[in-house]
Order: structure tokens, then C-alpha cells, then sequence
């Protein structure tokens, strides 16, 4: 699937120091896709970084065509957003 990346969401991952490689490869094969507001959707999945284990959350606008991805993060919190399955 494509994937359309808005000024925000690429601010934000330079701002973060995240690496679009990682952020492109959470979007195509997610570990869980959660339903948010407004139709959109958290893409994430854990990533091993060299300062530990983090989640990285995409969100994803589903209402455009290609879907927008609106920010992209990595937090700590795996257990407060990884949904037990």
C-alpha cells in the first residue's frame, strides 16, 4: 500500500530523529493496526533502537487516497498502546 506523507508528519520524524526507513517499514507490515478517531488508524509496531526497545506508532489518515500519514512517534509505553490479541 502507499502511503502519502503530510509536512507534519515529516517534520516531526526529522524533529524526533526518526528514520523514515524504520517509520516505512512499520506503515507496509505493521505488528497491529488500532482503530482511532475520525477514521483514522495507529500503525505500530516494536523497534529495536540502541538504547532499548520502543513502539513506534504511525497515525494514519484512512480518508484520503493514498492514506495520509498524519505523525509518526516511538515511545517507551509498549504496554500502554501494543493491544494484547
Amino acid at each position: 500500500m502507499k502511503f502519502r506523507f503530510t509536512a507534519h508528519a515529516l517534520e516531526q520524524i526529522e524533529r524526533r530523529r526518526l528514520d523514515r526507513h524504520v517509520v516505512e517499514r512499520v506503515l507496509e507490515l505493521p505488528q497491529q493496526v488500532v482503530a482511532q478517531r475520525s477514521g483514522r488508524e495507529a500503525r505500530q509496531s516494536r523497534v529495536d533502537f540502541p538504547d532499548g526497545e520502543y513502539l513506534v506508532r504511525a497515525i494514519v489518515d484512512r480518508g484520503s487516497d493514498p492514506p495520509a500519514v498524519i505523525t509518526a512517534y516511538r515511545t517507551r509505553y509498549v504496554a500502554k498502546y501494543l493491544r494484547k490479541e
